[in-house]
């Protein structure tokens, strides 16, 4: 649909100049109040040149990058950046048509910018978040992040703001989505920590299943069981993950010893031991992977009540 529209609005922007060129040459209107209502005309069928010539190319640039096979998260940040470059310099190209005095134009335009600067410094700052998430890529759309206070999954990154559907909340718990939506200024990322859970280079987190035991269990046995359940469920998955996680870490300075199956660690309380499965996991999935792999290490503990026994009381 886009690539028919922009050849439409370039025939349409062609029409508009040709007529424009026919009413200069001729002239065949009159005067209205002092005005000549053909260079009127011309002036207004200029201008519409213009600005559907720059929707047109606009339209066939953005409808074209899917032939290239880019991502629709590639799609969503180039089509940004070209709004922000053929809006630019289509509003230059009508101003130079208008008043016909381009170097003119150019240092008013310099010396508005200047004064702008002064008069909307928070959305001056927003644009430049904008750029700033385009060049430094600390999270785009798709990716679920954390900035200060909030927490969600990024649908929209436009020129002043990002758009997040909320994540928890006072709503909801257990990384459940709240369906509210959340408005950012970009300018945020600028002066904040934003924590990006999915990445496109490594889109994982580490995650923990806490499971509570008595003293008397033969905690040997316990650690066993609960790691051969999670290879079990995901040890394939997790190795491929870890090996792509290490490829990362080898261009970096950055020395780590990193498990590519599940692992148990043992934490002492002081009326239970606590058993805490660490696994690699996709965080959108996170909740649900730990759902089931507690149902599954409870059905195995359960088949050795003489082997693991559980805390008991209130107070765990």
């Amino acid at each position: 649909m886009k690539r028919p529209l922009g050849y439409l609005s370039l025939l349409a922007a062609v029409g508009c100049g040709v007529a424009a060129a026919v009413i200069g040459r001729t002239s065949p209107l009159g005067t209205v109040a002092g005005l000549e209502l053909a260079a009127v005309a011309v002036k207004l069928l200029s201008v519409l040149a213009v600005v559907l010539a720059g929707f047109g190319f606009y339209l066939l640039v953005a409808g074209s990058m899917s032939r290239f096979g880019a991502s629709k998260r590639r799609q969503h940040d180039v089509r940004g950046v070209l709004r922000l470059a053929f809006g630019a310099g289509t509003l230059v190209a009508v101003l130079g048509v208008l008043t016909e005095q381009w170097v003119g134009l150019l240092f008013s335009l310099g010396v508005v910018g200047f004064a702008v600067t002064f008069a909307l410094q928070q959305p001056l700052f927003s644009l430049l978040g904008w750029i700033y998430i385009m060049l430094k890529r600390p999270y785009q759309v798709g990716d679920r992040v954390a900035i200060e206070d909030s927490k969600g999954d990024v649908v929209e990154v436009s020129f002043l703001v990002t758009t997040l559907w909320e994540i928890d909340g006072e709503l909801v718990s257990s990384n459940q989505p709240s369906g509210r939506i959340i408005t950012l200024p970009n300018s945020v990322v600028l002066s904040s920590h934003v924590k990006n859970y999915t990445r496109e280079e490594f889109p994982y987190v580490w995650n923990e299943l806490t499971i509570q035991v008595a003293y008397e269990t033969d905690l040997a046995f316990a650690r066993e069981t609960m790691a051969g359940v999670a290879d079990d469920f995901l040890g394939d998955q997790m190795a491929d993950r870890i090996a792509t996680y290490r490829e990362r870490l080898d261009e970096t300075p950055v020395e780590l010893e990193v498990q590519d199956r599940p692992s148990v660690n043992v934490v002492q309380q002081e009326s239970w031991v606590e058993l805490r499965l660490r696994y690699l996991v996709d965080p959108k999935r996170g909740q649900r992977t730990r759902n089931q792999l507690y149902e599954r290490v409870l059905a195995a503990f359960n088949e050795h009540p003489d082997r693991v026994d559980f805390p008991l009381g209130r107070n765990r």
